[in-house]
C-alpha cells in the first residue's frame, strides 16, 4: 500500500481516534500543571513546555492512530513569518514542532482556554479578535514590531491566510493579512503546504493512518508590492499543496471515505 495515502476508516478507526484524544486531553493536563510552578517564575520554560507537549501529542498520534508526519524542504529558524496551508489540528501541531521558536496568531477565544492558551501567551502567541477589522491588524503589527526588536526575538510567527480550516483540494480567497504585515515590518514569509486533511479530517473523526506531508517552500522576502507577493503565496501553497493530495489519492480518497 501507498504510505502517502490514508487507510482505510473502519470501527477500529474510530475506536483509535477517541482513544488518541482521551490520550491527548491527559497529556495536555499533565504536562500544563507540571510546568506551571516553574514557568510561572520563568516565562521561558513555556518554550520546553510546549515541546514536550507536542512531542506527546505528535508520538501519540503515531503509536495510536498509525499517522506519521513527513517535512520536506528546510523548517525556517529566525525571527520570520510563515503563512501555511490549514486543513486540521494535525498541521497545527506538525509547523509548530518543526520550527524551533514557533508562535501562532490565534483566535482570542482560543487564548482563553484553560492551561493551552496561558502557555500559547507565554510562548509569544498573538490573539486577535477579528471583529476589530483594521485595529485588530494594528495590534499585530505593533507586537511583532516589538517581539522582533526585542531581546529575545520574534521567533518563527505562523499565519493562516484562508483564515479557516479548508477540505483538502479545496481553497478560500487568501487574506492580505501576513503580507501587510511584512510589508511594515520588512520580515520574510516561508509558504507552507500539506495534505494532512486527508488524515486528519477537519472535524477531527476519524483519524486515518499513513503519511501525511508538511512542505515548507522558500522564503520569500520583503520588497514587493503586496498583491504580488499574496499572489505568489497563494500560487505556491495551493499547487503545492493540490500535488500532496493528488499523491495521496486526492478525491478518490475523500469518495471512499
Amino acid at each position: 500500500m501507498n504510505p502517502y495515502q490514508p487507510g482505510p476508516v473502519n470501527i477500529l478507526t474510530w475506536v483509535r481516534t477517541v482513544i488518541f484524544y482521551i490520550y491527548a486531553v491527559l497529556a495536555t493536563a499533565m504536562v500544563g500543571i507540571i510546568g506551571l510552578p516553574r514557568t510561572l517564575f520563568d516565562a521561558s520554560h513555556a518554550e520546553r513546555v510546549g515541546e514536550r507537549w507536542l512531542k506527546l501529542l505528535m508520538g501519540g498520534a503515531r503509536v495510536i492512530c498509525g499517522i506519521r508526519v513527513e517535512f520536506r524542504g528546510t523548517p525556517p529558524a529566525g525571527d520570520l513569518l510563515i503563512a501555511a496551508k490549514h486543513q486540521s489540528f494535525l498541521d497545527i501541531f506538525a509547523i509548530a514542532k518543526a520550527c524551533p521558536r514557533r508562535a501562532f496568531v490565534m483566535k482570542r477565544e482560543v487564548m482563553k482556554v484553560p492551561v493551552v492558551g496561558y502557555f500559547a501567551r507565554k510562548v509569544g502567541c498573538i490573539p486577535i479578535d477579528r471583529a476589530r477589522g483594521k485595529d485588530a491588524l494594528r495590534q499585530i503589527i505593533s507586537e511583532v514590531k516589538a517581539a522582533h526588536h526585542s531581546p529575545r526575538g520574534l521567533g518563527q510567527l505562523i499565519f493562516y491566510p484562508e483564515g479557516t480550516r479548508t477540505k483538502p483540494g479545496t481553497t478560500v480567497p487568501y487574506k492580505p493579512g501576513v503580507v501587510v504585515i511584512q510589508r511594515e515590518t520588512g520580515l520574510p514569509i516561508v509558504p507552507v503546504a500539506v495534505n494532512c486533511g486527508m488524515f486528519w479530517p477537519k472535524r477531527g473523526f476519524p483519524i486515518r493512518s499513513g503519511t501525511a506531508v508538511v512542505e515548507f517552500l522558500p522564503a520569500i522576502p520583503a520588497g514587493d508590492r503586496s498583491e504580488r507577493v499574496l499572489s505568489m503565496l497563494t500560487e505556491q501553497i495551493e499547487g503545492t499543496s493540490m500535488g500532496l493530495f493528488d499523491a495521496a489519492g486526492g478525491q478518490a480518497v475523500l469518495t471512499d471515505s
